[in-house]
């Protein structure tokens, strides 16, 4: 068994018996980094040297004291809008191509006393704005399946580099499914958390009222135990939540009799693939013969996430990229002429095409002409959807639909229509609005050999009802290595 195709908990339990050294399994992510990252573009940063000297570091540590981390040991990658002390935090963007963070985002921190080592920076839509990781200043990531196609976004990289195997396990950031989408286009599993359960304290900030870290593996027993060790709260973060709930693991149990699933109609009556329904139906279909009772019903108000999202999402993206004009960090323009000269040339040329729609979108519904049309009605919407998530929830455990109404999308397939009706994040954005936890998983493949990504949503809080869930599908079918994981040769880290 090749040491990359094991999962994070696999790898850490060989590594605790001591049949795989630390520097063996951190060797065996670089050399399959090495071998496949001038095709994909996964990485913006690489730390190979930091990577060895930690490997040793927590060797020796553990051959001491011992650790009781089951990650300890793990290569893993921190998506680029996470600060990192010391190595290179981008965000995809020009304006801060060369920005070194004097501080470690909390949840990296979190796991790094756990033992986590960290491999790179992974690429990603910049700033987060995007479906599919092309508006990166660097190249975009493509997938792992299929290098015509998208890896998805705003975490491409990361969720591509997990399928890739070019890591164990991967943080990432949703936003509006900015995890869910490309976990689904790469064949992988992702955790978004409810809002406040993992601090974004270090996490570069776009939409501060919607985003939250989350872990990307290729299981749901991996993403538990991530999120298990960055779910804390902390005083450094406002938003941040006091939860007594945090053993996420315990939920890893092949039981799902009695629980109650709800399939909203609409993410189904709507146009998309009709190999995605398949699935949602085949899903179904084991749900209910390990007996649970599902049903479909009408969630309401779904056509107006997409809208309701870009306004407040947008209107948040203006407030918080204000910062970056050329003066204290960042990219600044040359030539300028004045303090005013270099606001305008700086952002200009700092900020790519996405991002400079999104900052005038919220710029203008942010506007004493706008604001009661736009933003304040966007956020009454909001409150609306959170109420239908509630009611949904009384009857409900768990929400079941499609992740995205199709799979991965060629490259430049998607870029001009990403606000439009078919917008491929059209199924996530509501989890995000609503602050619920959610999830994908992935569940078979299309006509043309691409993943299929399901969801899974729960109630605020109930993180333990999703992972139930999807640990209880994942026992009816084994999980899928990517193609391109299965080059790895011989050579590259084998038990």
């Amino acid at each position: 068994m090749r040491l990359m195709s094991l999962t994070a908990v696999e790898l850490g339990k060989k590594i605790k018996k001591k049949e795989v050294s630390v520097e063996e399994a951190v060797r065996a992510s670089l050399e399959a980094i090495e071998e496949r990252e001038p095709e994909l573009h996964c990485f913006v940063t690489i730390g190979k040297k930091e990577a060895l000297k930690k490997a040793q570091e927590i060797q020796n540590k553990m051959d001491e004291i011992g650790q009781k981390s089951p990650l300890a040991g793990v290569p893993m990658a921190v998506k680029d809008n996470l600060c990192t002390k010391g190595m290179r935090t981008t965000c995809a963007s020009k304006m801060l191509h060369n920005f070194l963070p004097s501080y470690t985002a909390e949840a990296v921190s979190r796991l790094e006393q756990a033992g986590a080592i960290i491999i790179g920076k992974t690429n990603m839509d910049e700033f987060g704005m995007g479906s599919t990781t092309e508006t990166s200043f660097f190249e975009a990531t493509k997938n792992p399946w299929n290098t015509d196609h998208a890896a998805g976004g705003s975490s491409g990289g990361s969720c591509g580099a997990v399928a890739a195997e070019e890591c164990s396990y991967a943080l990432g950031s949703d936003t509006g499914g900015s995890i869910r989408l490309p976990s689904a286009f790469c064949g992988v599993t992702g955790i978004k958390p409810t809002y406040g359960t993992v601090s974004r304290y270090g996490l570069i900030a776009y939409g501060s009222s919607l985003e939250q870290i989350g872990p990307v593996a290729k299981d749901i027993t991996d993403c538990a135990t991530v999120l298990e060790i960055i779910a804390a709260h902390d005083a450094k973060d406002s938003t941040s939540q006091k939860r007594e709930d945090n053993q996420f693991t315990e939920a890893l149990v092949d039981h799902v009799s009695g629980m109650r699933v709800g399939i909203p109609k609409a993410f189904l009556e709507k146009g998309g693939n009709t190999k995605v329904k398949e699935a949602v139906w085949d899903a179904a279909k084991r749900l209910t013969q390990k007996g649970a009772v599902v049903e479909e019903f009408q969630l309401g108000l779904e056509e107006y996430g997409i809208p309701t999202y870009y306004v407040i999402a947008s209107a948040e993206a203006s407030s918080n990229l204000a910062r970056y004009d050329g003066v204290k960090y960042g990219y600044r323009a040359e030539g300028c002429q004045g303090l005013s000269d270099i606001y305008r040339k700086s952002r200009t040329e700092g900020f790519g095409w996405e991002v400079k729609r999104r900052i005038l979108l919220g710029s203008l519904v942010l506007s004493e002409e706008f604001y009661d049309i736009y933003y304040l009605k966007a956020q009454r919407v909001r409150a609306m959807i959170k109420e239908a998530f509630d009611q949904a929830f009384q009857k409900y455990d768990v929400l079941l639909s499609p992740t995205a109404p199709c799979t991965a999308p060629k490259l430049g397939e998607n870029k001009e229509v990403s606000w439009g009706e078919n917008a491929i994040d059209d199924y996530t954005v509501a989890a995000n609005l609503a602050g619920i936890p959610a999830c994908s998983i992935p569940w078979g493949k299309d006509g043309k050999g691409l993943p299929i990504g399901l969801q899974l949503m729960g109630d605020c809080f109930q993180e333990k009802q999703i992972i139930r869930a999807a640990y209880a599908l994942e026992q009816t079918r084994q999980y899928e290595h990517c193609p391109m994981g299965k080059k790895q040769g011989e050579s590259n880290g084998t038990v």
